[in-house]
């Protein structure tokens, strides 16, 4: 039977071709037969020989199979750059023909709105005009990504990477803006039991929180050593000893501007911490001036983050956008950014970020591959004859996200420095 692709008279976008060598390196390495193979993935014998004489190339269901019998991904098998993933290599990964992905798209709302059919999913993924009027609303399919996402098995933001790969000539669809959630009654009822003074307290100890936290960001940004997150939120409260001697802290200092002053501390943060609100553990240091000190810490909870927050009527601090970066990682991606077009030194990317927005990379086994924003360029030394050095440039997406996002990046992080980052020119994205 056909399907409904060459029912409505289009051809269904081109197959997403295995690499005949890399399935006979991957049986041989794997110390396989093509019949054992065949077995395996419930094919003939036949027919492995023809995909590795580059004779034919599986479906996407088929596909899957072969990559399961082999125990890798369909990438291993296309060829498929990690962070470079187009439409359709989400689809193949996924093991899903047309119809089956419009038959899915069409449970969800946008799907319906769309009229999505196997004729449109195949215009889509070949980056062809898909027809519709709806269809070039940006908000309408924005509303598309969730269920597309669901239907392949991946993250709403790998979607969108591959939508914005595969369809370079139009506006990028707009993820649906999540909804501001108002306090929770728990958490003002909360902050209403507590008197002034705890609720000084309280507020001041999250503020130095919140502060300790951006410090931590820009020693990332430095390259310095960063201490675990459960170590760092330990705030020191207190010094015991004479503060002729010692001083005061910088959270006592907060408090002393709020009009608190240091006696009855211990009652206040220790009525805090029978609400759940607060944790108190000690720990000893060396002062220059007295020498050794014990030290009182406290860590403000996360039920005593959102009672804060209610009270001082601040809005829940959402998880950033499925599409945007953290903090951290747009520090990095700016700073290459910036570094355009001569790109960045070799040396001055390296750790963790890579796993996240470098292309040909991928985090812990089974995870998703990283966005593919920068990548990895080689120089040439003049006159061509050798690779001088490597630079580190944005890839076509790193470019357009940069140009999509820069002012909303602005606004959501002002302290990430982007300074001299203009847009680029169109002929780039």
């Amino acid at each position: 039977m056909k399907s409904s692709a060459w029912f409505f008279g289009v051809m269904p976008a081109p197959l997403r071709r295995i690499a005949p060598s890399r399935l006979a390196a991957r049986r041989e390495e794997l110390g396989l037969t093509r019949a054992e193979l065949a077995a395996r993935a419930g094919v003939s014998e036949r027919m492995i020989f023809f995909y590795e004489e580059g004779r034919h190339s599986p479906t996407p269901a088929r596909l899957d199979q072969l990559a399961k019998a082999l125990g890798c991904d369909s990438g291993a098998l296309t060829g498929a750059k990690r962070g470079a993933e187009t439409l359709i290599d989400l689809r193949y990964a996924a093991g899903l023909p047309l119809d089956r992905v419009a038959e899915l798209l069409r449970a969800s709302s946008a799907g319906r709105e769309l009229c999505v059919s196997a004729a449109k999913v195949a215009a889509l993924e070949s980056g062809r005009e898909v027809r519709g009027r709806r269809w070039k609303d940006a908000q309408t399919t924005g509303r598309l990504l969730a269920p597309l996402a669901k239907v392949y098995g991946v993250p709403v933001r790998m979607v969108l990477d591959a939508w914005m790969r595969t369809r370079t000539g139009e506006p990028a669809p707009q993820i649906p803006a999540k909804r501001q959630q108002d306090p929770s009654q728990a958490a003002l009822k909360t902050w209403e039991l507590l008197n002034e003074r705890q609720r000084i307290y309280l507020g001041e100890i999250m503020r130095d929180d919140r502060m300790t936290e951006t410090e931590m960001w820009m020693r990332r940004v430095q390259r310095l050593p960063v201490p675990r997150a459960a170590e760092w939120r330990k705030l020191p409260l207190t010094l015991k000893a004479a503060p002729s001697l010692v001083g005061y802290t910088r959270l006592q200092e907060r408090l002393r501007r709020g009009g608190v002053h240091d006696p009855g501390a211990g009652q206040t943060v220790h009525a805090l911490e029978r609400r759940g609100l607060l944790i108190i553990t000690e720990d000893a240091v060396e002062h220059p001036g007295v020498g050794h000190v014990d030290r009182v810490l406290v860590e403000i909870t996360r039920r005593g983050r959102a009672a804060a927050r209610a009270g001082l009527g601040e809005p829940r601090e959402p998880d950033h956008a499925a599409h945007l970066l953290s903090e951290w990682l747009w520090g990095v991606l700016a700073r290459v950014a910036v570094a355009e077009p001569a790109g960045l030194e070799d040396d001055r990317l390296a750790g963790r970020s890579l796993f996240f927005i470098g292309v040909g990379y991928k985090g812990k086994a089974g995870g998703q591959p990283s966005r593919g924003f920068v990548e990895s360029v080689p120089v040439m030394a003049a006159g061509g004859a050798h690779v001088a050095e490597y630079r580190w440039r944005l890839t076509r997406l790193g470019k357009r996200h940069v140009a999509e996002y820069l002012d909303l990046y602005r606004e959501l992080y002002p302290q990430v420095n982007t300074t001299g980052l203009g847009p680029f020119p169109v002929d780039s994205l």
